[in-house]
């Protein structure tokens, strides 16, 4: 049975450790069901600590107790945990304790008296079963390896420990196991020592001459194939990199190689930052909770982040394999030389590297796509979490299980924030306060504050106000509107902001907001940007910090409103507002069909063009959704042909913004528009705007997709990239027609095929219309690709995600596939995740029975892997956002996900929020 009355962290309770671990070495004797763990702690009284308690508290889960010894210098028992030999042989030793001095519980071991004055030597040995460890927290195994995840709170599954961030510490690692079985023997920093064993065993040692916390603790062992490399740093030292893979996946690490080098480079070039070991290992991965591991010195990736060849990987795959890996490189200095104090300041180092990557990728790729990417993401799927139950600052002040705030929230909005002190101080500014946070912290667990501290000292800035977004939750509400003064030549914007309610934040104060304008005239052109009173230093200026340049200016909006003059414009302009979406807010701002079209047809700003025919598409959809709900005809404006038509007929360098700005708002992204969520009315809305654009524009689609196909396969620069995704982009509008040859384009496509993005927009065409070669695809698909697991998760994926009829039945079958693993939370997510969170059509049927589905396969999950599960329950948390029906239907499987026997903290944390009663007792939508 749970816990009735689970735990409740809070940030206002922190205090410090009360003990200091100096040195940690740790011994394993590896085994899948049976493997031995002998620590040695080196500790002593934290001085900084104000607790008078004599005693020590160590957390540790699932575990075997042995034996425990406590050497306070006077009678040392003389093991030598560094050496393999060194491992206890079972007889008792001098200063064992006896069970009348200390105590076990189910989640600690609580030691009754230890040394207040000096330094003393805790030694520990306890049994796991990595085997049995489903959750894939702390030691498990994963397709015959031994590996770990620590992150937040695993390492307490492998040995008692003071698992906290803050307590950072020396370790030194042996592993100690049968040759054969474990031929591969890999932990943090350096190898320093190996041998042979009697009975077919080896050791290494391995040291990090770096202070970590034990989430960055590391160990793989099995049998794997190593593909190698050098960098050369700055500085002239060179550094071995190692990837470690099974052996039929060493022909697919070439690219993950390259974007670690990419990635090292591009850390020395942006922000300075060098590589600090002698040696950078990855290792991959197939039964992992999470997409990838910082682990100090040996990253711990998933599969699907590394493996990549032509044939087997997208575009996207590839562009994402190397983002991840830029973040996990990056996590060295922001993450692991500097972590974070607790785990409220998560974002601190995950906020920051987020920033770091999407800079890094679109350093590499494509800027423009990079940032309407990230901001479709976010306002997606982050705008959602801040509008629901789960609302909660990036910095939180409050947890139950701190896995559930590996979030959105954290990541991605913490991401816009440090974005936003980039664009207040520029990046010039930005890096002397990086540079300064470094200086200043390195070594050391640090908390939010700290960051925005060296910001400020480093660029003379206050940043009190700005502050705010660490501690409030909500997305910010910003209301534009315009006044143009033909006798004054002046323009006025005022501005005002508002964020609604979220659970345990009625109120919220304003906040300091960074948004970009731009002016143009009616022909096209940048009209200047002259603000009245940029410059003065008075209090009193409207725009404290004025951007230089002519062509746009940043307005720091602090008030609840505040009006904002241009001067010396001869014409009305038109307004280019919150350019490369400069803050993570909801914009309100009065547009007509008309201005959409200039917009996306003129303005200079990449992101604000794209944003513009989003608006455009979005008004016209969400017209179309009010006809489709009251049985009235539907009809396209001609407007949105004529910009669509447009853009066809203009030239265009980045063929992948191209394809964006052909694209139509997701429907997940309409469903955020609509106070009441109507997934029918949305999907035959967008629907049939895709078939009357394809209608009406067929020839040049036609022509655009012969022009751009060609066999480019393994070619990845942006040219090759741009024509695979303008292509497909245009047999996906084709797609729509249903009509004999536009099928045998599609399946010709899919049979000819060489690379894997061409090979998966044909089936994904297929999939998602009437085709009448549609199983045979799919079939011919999976015998191709069976033996290719991140293949087979694409395949699962886009059949679960299909918005044909028979999807449900299909999923249903599907779950009983021999492919199909429940265990496997890469396959988990691309069946159960794909249905439940892409494919709102299917999953919120009338009938409940998607939520039905998803609640089973929940409770199933919840005593197998309570992360996955409630990630799993994050599909359920809007339900106030739909009709009364669906609501009733969603709330009932909540509750009786609340009532499963044996609940874990992570899906009891998830659904008792979700059915909380909200801010003010109405939703976040009512609440606007």
């Amino acid at each position: 049975m749970r816990d009735a009355n689970p735990q409740t962290i809070y940030l206002k309770d922190y205090t410090v450790p009360e003990y200091l671990i100096h040195s940690v070495g740790l011994n394993f004797a590896l085994d899948d069901e049976n493997t031995r763990v002998s620590s040695r702690l080196t500790l002593s009284r934290n001085p900084a600590s104000q607790s008078k308690d004599t005693t020590l508290t160590l957390s540790g889960e699932n575990m075997k107790l042995i034996r425990i010894n406590l050497d306070d210098g006077t009678n040392p028992s003389g093991a030598d945990l560094h050496l393999p030999e060194g491992l206890w042989a079972g007889q008792p030793r001098v200063n064992d304790l006896s069970k009348d001095q200390y105590l076990q519980t189910q989640d600690a071991l609580i030691i009754n008296q230890v040394p207040q004055q000096q330094r003393f030597v805790l030694t520990i040995e306890n049994s796991i079963n990595p085997k049995a460890n489903t959750a894939l927290e702390g030691l498990y195994l994963s397709s015959g390896m031994l590996c770990t995840q620590c992150e937040a709170e695993g390492f307490r599954k492998i040995t008692y420990f003071l698992d906290r961030p803050d307590v950072m510490t020396l370790f030194t690692t042996t592993l100690v196991g049968d040759k054969d079985r474990y031929p591969v023997l890999l932990s943090n920093g350096n190898k320093v020592a190996q041998g042979e064993l009697p009975d077919n065993r080896h050791w290494v040692t391995w040291e990090d001459p770096f202070n970590k916390p034990c989430y960055l603790f590391a160990l793989v062992a099995g049998q794997l194939e190593c593909v190698e490399d050098r960098f050369t740093t700055q500085s002239g030292r060179d550094i071995d990199l190692q990837i470690f893979v099974e052996k039929h996946d060493v022909d697919k690490c070439d690219h993950a190689m390259q974007s670690l080098k990419n990635a090292m480079l591009w850390d020395e070039q942006v922000y300075g930052r060098e590589y600090d070991l002698d040696l950078y290992m990855i290792v991959a991965v197939s039964h992992f909770n999470m997409g990838a591991m910082e682990n100090k010195g040996l990253n711990v990736f998933n599969t699907k982040f590394v493996l990549a060849r032509p044939d087997t990987a997208t575009d996207s795959d590839y562009e994402h394999i190397e983002g991840v890996i830029g973040h996990e490189y990056f996590h060295n200095w922001t993450g692991n030389r500097i972590t974070c104090r607790d785990w409220f300041q998560l974002s601190l180092k995950e906020g920051f590297t987020v920033f770091r990557d999407q800079e890094f990728t679109g350093d590499r790729t494509s800027k423009a796509v990079k940032r309407i990417e990230d901001v479709n993401m976010l306002r997606t799927r982050q705008f959602a979490e801040d509008a629901g139950p789960l609302a909660h600052p990036i910095r939180p002040d409050a947890y139950i299980e701190i896995n559930n705030f590996y979030t959105l929230t954290v990541y991605e909005k913490g991401a816009e924030v440090v974005r936003m002190i980039h664009t207040l101080v520029g990046a010039d500014g930005f890096r002397k306060g990086s540079d300064l946070y470094f200086e200043r912290h390195d070594g050391q667990a640090v908390t939010c504050d700290d960051f925005v501290n060296a910001m400020e000292a480093a660029n003379n800035i206050d940043l009190s106000q700005f502050r705010r977004w660490y501690a409030q939750a909500g997305t910010p509400v910003l209301t534009v509107q315009q006044h143009y003064d033909p006798s004054a030549q002046t323009l006025t914007l005022t501005l005002s902001q508002n964020c609604p309610p979220t659970p345990g934040q009625a109120l919220k104060e304003p906040l300091h907001i960074p948004v970009t304008v731009g002016l143009l005239n009616k022909d096209g052109s940048v009209a200047p940007c002259k603000l009245q009173g940029c410059g003065e230093t008075s209090p009193k200026a409207p725009a404290v910090g004025c951007c230089p340049k002519t062509d746009e200016v940043i307005l720091q909006l602090t008030e609840s409103e505040q009006a904002f003059t241009f001067e010396n414009l001869t014409e009305p302009p038109v307004v280019s507002i919150l350019r490369g979406f400069s803050a993570p807010v909801k914009l309100v701002m009065e547009r007509s069909l008309d201005e959409l079209a200039f917009l996306l047809s003129y303005d200079s700003d990449t992101f604000n063009r794209w944003e513009a025919g989003q608006q455009l598409a979005g008004q016209i959809i969400s017209g179309l959704i009010a006809d489709w709900q009251n049985g009235r005809d539907m009809h396209v404006s001609p407007i949105m042909v004529a910009a669509i038509q447009q853009v066809l007929e203009q030239p265009w360098d980045d063929l992948s913004y191209f394809s964006l700005l052909l694209s139509l708002p997701s429907e997940t992204y309409l469903a955020e528009q609509m106070q009441v969520v109507d997934v029918e009315a949305i999907h035959a809305a967008r629907e049939f705007v895709l078939l009357t654009l394809a209608e009406q524009l067929e020839a040049q689609f036609q022509a655009l997709y012969r022009n751009n196909h060609r066999d480019e396969s393994g070619q990845f620069d942006s040219g090759a990239i741009g024509r695979r995704r303008i292509k497909n982009t245009c047999l996906s509008y084709l797609s729509k027609l249903e009509n004999k040859p536009i099928y045998q384009l599609s399946q010709q496509q899919f049979n000819q095929a060489k690379n894997m993005t061409d090979q998966m927009a044909a089936l994904t065409v297929i999939v998602n219309n009437p085709h009448p070669a549609k199983q045979q695809c799919l079939d011919s698909f999976y015998h191709q690709w069976q033996a290719e697991a991140l293949v087979i998760d694409k395949w699962f994926a886009l059949q679960a995600s299909s918005s044909m009829p028979e999807t449900f039945a299909t999923v249903q079958a599907l779950m009983q596939h021999p492919a199909f693993d429940l265990k496997n939370p890469n396959r988990v997510r691309s069946l159960i995740g794909a249905f439940s969170q892409s494919n709102p059509l299917h999953f919120h049927a009338a009938n409940g029975r998607g939520y039905r589905f998803l609640a089973d396969q929940i409770i199933a999950l919840n005593t197998l892997n309570p992360q996955i599960a409630s990630r799993m329950v994050g599909a359920l948390t809007s339900w106030r956002r739909f009709d009364e029906g669906r609501q009733a239907l969603i709330k009932t499987q909540l509750e009786r996900i609340m009532t499963t026997e044996a609940i874990s903290k992570d899906v009891y944390e998830v659904a008792s929020k979700s059915l909380a009663v909200e801010a003010a007792g109405r939703s976040p939508l009512q609440n606007q």
